[in-house]
C-alpha cells in the first residue's frame, strides 16, 4: 500500500499542453488509495475537459468562484478545498501560473486555493525550452522553494514547439514515485523498525478446543498502521484474528498460541529498535494437550495449567538499545500495578488502559489509555478511536527516543 493512502490530494492543473497527462495522474493517485479533487485554471479546460477529470476522480471538478449552470449563485469555496487538502499538486505549472503563485496574484480559483492551502505543495513545471531557462522563471522556482514548496523538476525531452530540452512535465507514474520518495524520506520513523505484537493467544486443549480471550487485534494493528505511515518497518506477531494489513511496509507473522509468539518476537526483537507489545498473551495454558478430541463424559471437566513465557518480561531482560513499550490492561489498582509493571518488566513505556473505562478494551473501535513512562511522568487521555490511540503513542515514543 503507497504512504499517498487515505491521503486527501488537490490537483491543481494550469493551461498546458500537458494537461493532458493529468488524466493518468489522477488514476495512478487514486489506485495509490488516495482521495482527489480537481481544480482547473479557466483555460486549461482547452487541453483536457472537467468532465473527463471528474469521472476519473469520482469528485466534481472546480474551475471558477461559482457554478455556472446553478446561474452563478453556488460559490466555490476556496478556502475549505485548501484546508480539505493533505497535499497541493499543481501539474502542470505553467510559467504564467508558476509566476502569479511566486508573487501572489490571486485572479482564479486555482489561486486563491493555493494562497489558502496550509498543507505541502508540490509544482511540476511544465513549458517550453526558453521559458523554463528565463530568469522569471528561474526565478519563480527559486522563490516558491523559498516558501516551502517542493519542485518536481521537468524532464529533459521533445518539446509542444519541436524544441528538445528541459520543460517536459515529468511522466505521471515519476511524479507521484516522487511525492511517495519525499514523504517517506521526511518521516520520523524512517529507517527505524519497529517490533508489533497483536491480538489474542490461543492455548491448546485438545484438536479442536482452546483456551482464548476477547482481543480482536485491532489496537496492534493501528499501531502497524500508524508506524508504517510513518516510514518504519513493521514486523507484525499476530494472534488470530480477522484484522486485514496491507501495506508494503508491515510484514505479518500469524501465530498461534503464547509459545509460538515468544519464538517470533526474539527472532527479531535484537536487530529492532522498537518493540510494542499489545498482544492480549494467554497467562496460563494446559500442561497436557490432548491427541484427540476429548469426549463429553463427566459432568465437569478438570484441566492442570501452567505458566506460559512471559515475552515482555523475557524481552526487558535482554533489552539493550530497543525502546521497549508494554500494555497494561487492569480492573483495579490500575496505576499501582502499571507502575509496577513498568519497573519490573524494564520498560520504557506503559499504557494503562482500565476495563472499568466504558469504550476500552476488547473488540471496540475506541479506547482510553494514560501512557505512563520511565520517569513516572502520567498523560492522561480521553476516550478516542483505536487509530488517534495509535497516532498518539507513536509520536509519545518519538519523542522519547528523541529526547
Amino acid at each position: 500500500m503507497s504512504i499517498l493512502s487515505g491521503k486527501n490530494i488537490l490537483l491543481g492543473i494550469s493551461a498546458g499542453i500537458s494537461a493532458y497527462k493529468t488524466a493518468s495522474l489522477v488514476r495512478l493517485l487514486i489506485k495509490a488509495g488516495a482521495e482527489v479533487k480537481v481544480v482547473m485554471t479557466p483555460n486549461s479546460k482547452e487541453f483536457i475537459t472537467p468532465l473527463t477529470l471528474s469521472t476519473l476522480s469520482k469528485n466534481p471538478v472546480h474551475y471558477s468562484f461559482t457554478n455556472e449552470e446553478d446561474d452563478n449563485t453556488v460559490w466555490n469555496n476556496h478556502v475549505e478545498l485548501g484546508l480539505w487538502a493533505d497535499l497541493f499538486v499543481v501539474a502542470p505549472a505553467t510559467a504564467n501560473t508558476l509566476s502569479k503563485m511566486a508573487n501572489g496574484v490571486c485572479d482564479n480559483l486555482l489561486l486563491a486555493t493555493y494562497l489558502s492551502a496550509k498543507c505541502p505543495v508540490y509544482f511540476a513545471p511544465a513549458m517550453d525550452l526558453d521559458m523554463y531557462k528565463h530568469p522569471t522563471t528561474l526565478k519563480s522556482f527559486e522563490k516558491l522553494k523559498s516558501f516551502g514548496n517542493t519542485m518536481i523538476p521537468a524532464t529533459r525531452g521533445e518539446l509542444a514547439s519541436g524544441l528538445v530540452g528541459e520543460g517536459r512535465m515529468a511522466e505521471p507514474e515519476d511524479i507521484v514515485a516522487f511525492i511517495e520518495n519525499d514523504i517517506m524520506e521526511s518521516l520520523p520513523l524512517k529507517g527505524k523498525k519497529v517490533l508489533i505484537t497483536a491480538g489474542p493467544t490461543y492455548e491448546a486443549i485438545d484438536p479442536v478446543r482452546f483456551i482464548g480471550n476477547h482481543s480482536s487485534g485491532k489496537m496492534g494493528f493501528e499501531i502497524a498502521k500508524a508506524a508504517a505511515n510513518l516510514g518504519a518497518y513493521v514486523i507484525l506477531v499476530t494472534g488470530p484474528t480477522h484484522q486485514k494489513i496491507s501495506n508494503s511496509l508491515v510484514q505479518v507473522i500469524p501465530v498461534i498460541s503464547a509459545e509460538d509468539m515468544y519464538v517470533e518476537a526474539h527472532k527479531y526483537f535484537q536487530e529492532f529498535d522498537v518493540a510494542i507489545l499489545s498482544a492480549a498473551v494467554a497467562d496460563y495454558r494446559p500442561k497436557e494437550v490432548a491427541s484427540k478430541k476429548i469426549k463429553k463424559k463427566d459432568s465437569a471437566l478438570t484441566l492442570e495449567m501452567v505458566k506460559t513465557k512471559d515475552i515482555l518480561a523475557s524481552l526487558g531482560a535482554v533489552k539493550k538499545h530497543q525502546f521497549l513499550v508494554g500494555f497494561a490492561l487492569e480492573t483495579n489498582n490500575e496505576l499501582e500495578n502499571a507502575k509496577d509493571k513498568l519497573k519490573r518488566k524494564n520498560l520504557n513505556l506503559i499504557v494503562l488502559n482500565s476495563l472499568n473505562d466504558k469504550g476500552a478494551g476488547f473488540k471496540g473501535d475506541t479506547n482510553k489509555v494514560t501512557f505512563i513512562d520511565r520517569k513516572e511522568e502520567i498523560t492522561e487521555f480521553e476516550l478516542k478511536s483505536k487509530a488517534e490511540v495509535a497516532k498518539d503513542l507513536l509520536n509519545k515514543i518519538i519523542e522519547q527516543i528523541h529526547a
